[in-house]
């Protein structure tokens, strides 16, 4: 059974809402019932009051949609179960006291659902209320026309929009229910899932392989109607706009170039918001590419399946007034404070300042050759690309498992450098060139590093040749990358020091200091430089981190080199062959 972060599995429900509604001044719970409605009662006389609800687990819908400008209230069942008639009876009973002048209950397409609803209004029209019912299907899964219709899914969230802002503004029970109901017609919803999902005590509904994701899902795990192997996410959005609009489809909906919609990109629970941000802009480009208008775009968790990593997306055709509404205020927690304007993948960008030209020092004499250049970085730029795996395996322990990336993404930059110009062959100026590449597009911690060592070794270097100027040069770099970190750390402590590339750096710097001896082998020394390297990387899994993601692991006493002081050794001994 999947854990759960929950106090009981029987009170879960009711956990939820009463955690809701603590932290929001505008709700109320209704004694004795699972619902959840406006604090503010009073202010619905004489308006249409609106009421929703089902099973619990697809949070923050429904109660996240009460507020002003929105819901009424919300009755909620238990998990994945539709509320019972009892409570549905009594919310309907409350907002008539409180004096609204008709109320509405839209319902999402599900035989219990409608069942209670339908039962609970029913006796509510005996008492002399004015109550009536929509019930919302937009799912455009199904390609043949089932008994049952269509089932409810995320955008009955609209509808709950649509009808919210109509009846703040004081539009008639007649008037509210003939424009959602209008709505619902011109709206279609489709999910795709990577995962199954669970409520809370229970194992999943079903099994998904590693390399399979499920087309047209119901948000309690019901079947879909196609698993496939999981494709890139604008693949897989060109796959669902295309079922969801394909005119074979009995459920589908029809949309032709120059319609106007709003977009609904939705997490069915347990996507990342960068997954979830990758899969909106493939949606916004795969519709404006078949001319379609998005005149407004939600982009969130607005209605789950519980864990379920998955998104579903909606379309709604607009006109002017459906985008009134949308616009319309609401103090419902759950809708997205959206700025009034059209989403579009052609938004100038923009442009990019202009650095001033960099003035070159005269290093006439001190160059080195460029085939010599470009055969070490060469060397360099291959040694990182094969290193890759290694790193990365090496990094898991002290980090996210990323080093062999981002050292492989830095040896490509630099080989795309050398590509597009030849790379300078005066020491000052190839390393401050090769700070600026690094800079630019290694990204991480290391990035960062080396392009303070490549500065300040670059700066050290200006107008000056022979070996004592690279020691110089090194200890330069060294102390440039030491200054960017915590108080209190120092090079080579074994006790309380452990931060990517110092440790390597700083022993290969030791031992070039013999460079500044008087008829030093420079080979000699870079080689027992290269040593030094090694052996201190390799000392480096005994030490404590006291600095970077290593120092916060449970425990920072780690039991493999460093990844980052394995990378400088191999970059040095790279340079030596």
């Amino acid at each position: 059974v999947p854990k759960k972060l929950v106090t009981t599995v029987s009170g879960c429900a009711d956990d939820a809402l009463a955690g809701l509604v603590a932290c929001n001044s505008e709700l109320r719970l209704l004694q004795g019932h699972r619902v959840v409605l406006r604090g503010d009662l009073q202010a619905i006389r004489g308006r249409v009051a609106l009421l929703s609800g089902g099973g619990s687990g697809h949070e923050p819908a429904h109660a996240g949609y009460v507020g002003k400008g929105m819901l009424t209230g919300v009755v909620a069942g238990s998990m994945f179960a539709s509320p019972s008639v009892g409570s549905i009876l009594a919310a309907i009973r409350a907002v008539a006291q409180a004096g609204a002048a008709g109320i509405l209950l839209i319902v999402m397409n599900y035989t219990g659902d409608r069942l209670n609803f339908g039962m609970a209004l029913e006796r509510a029209q005996a008492e002399g209320t004015n109550v009536r019912m929509v019930v919302v299907g937009d799912d455009c899964a199904f390609t043949k026309p089932g008994k049952a219709g269509r089932r409810g899914i995320c955008g009955t969230i609209l509808i709950h929009k649509v009808a919210g802002a109509l009846a703040e503004a004081g539009a008639s029970l007649d008037e509210i229910e003939k424009k959602v109901m209008a709505a619902a017609k011109v709206m279609g919803t489709l999910g795709l899932s990577l995962s199954p999902c669970s409520i809370p005590g229970s194992k999943p509904s079903f099994q998904l392989a590693e390399d399979e994701m499920e087309l047209g899902l119901g948000i309690h795990g019901e079947a879909g109607v196609h698993r496939m192997k999981v494709l890139p996410a604008d693949k897989a959005v060109e796959t669902m706009l295309k079922h969801m609009t394909d005119p074979s489809n009995a459920s589908h909906l029809s949309l032709s170039p120059g319609s106007s919609v709003v977009l609904v990109v939705n997490n069915l629970g347990g996507l990342s918001c960068l997954e979830l941000g990758i899969v909106a802009g493939a949606a916004v480009r795969c519709l404006e590419s078949r001319g379609i208008r998005i005149a407004r775009a939600l982009v969130g968790t607005f209605m789950t399946a519980m864990e379920m990593a998955g998104v579903s997306l909606t379309l709604l055709l607009v006109d002017e007034e459906l985008v009134r509404l949308m616009d319309a205020k609401t103090t419902a927690m759950a809708w997205p404070n959206i700025l009034a304007g059209p989403a579009t993948t052609q938004r100038e960008e923009v442009p990019a300042p202009t650095e001033a030209p960099r003035k070159l020092q005269d290093e006439t004499g001190t160059g080195l050759s460029r085939a010599r250049v470009e055969r070490v970085l060469q060397r360099v730029c291959s040694t990182l690309l094969g290193m890759k795996d290694k790193l990365n395996e090496l990094d898991r322990g002290a980090g996210d498992g990323d080093c062999g990336h981002t050292h492989a993404q830095a040896a490509q930059a630099i080989q795309e450098w050398m590509r597009s110009r030849p790379p300078p062959t005066a020491p000052a100026q190839l390393l401050s060139a090769l700070a600026d590449v690094l800079l630019q597009q290694m990204g991480g911690s290391s990035g960062v590093l080396y392009g303070l060592f490549l500065t300040a070794a670059a700066r050290s270097l200006r107008g000056r040749s022979g070996s004592p100027a690279w020691a110089d040069a090194m200890d330069a770099g060294i102390e440039a990358m030491q200054r960017s970190f915590p108080p209190g750390l120092s090079p080579g402590s074994q006790t309380n020091f452990r931060f990517l590339q110092l440790d390597s750096l700083f022993a290969a710097a030791q031992a070039l200091h013999s460079l500044r001896s008087p008829g030093a082998d420079p080979l000699q020394v870079l080689a027992a430089a290269v040593q030094s390297a090694e052996a201190a990387a390799e000392a480096t899994r005994h030490m404590e981190a006291g600095a970077g993601r290593a120092s916060y692991i449970r425990s920072a006493r780690l039991e493999q080199p460093d990844a980052g002081a394995v990378a400088v050794a191999a970059v040095l001994g790279a340079v030596l062959e």
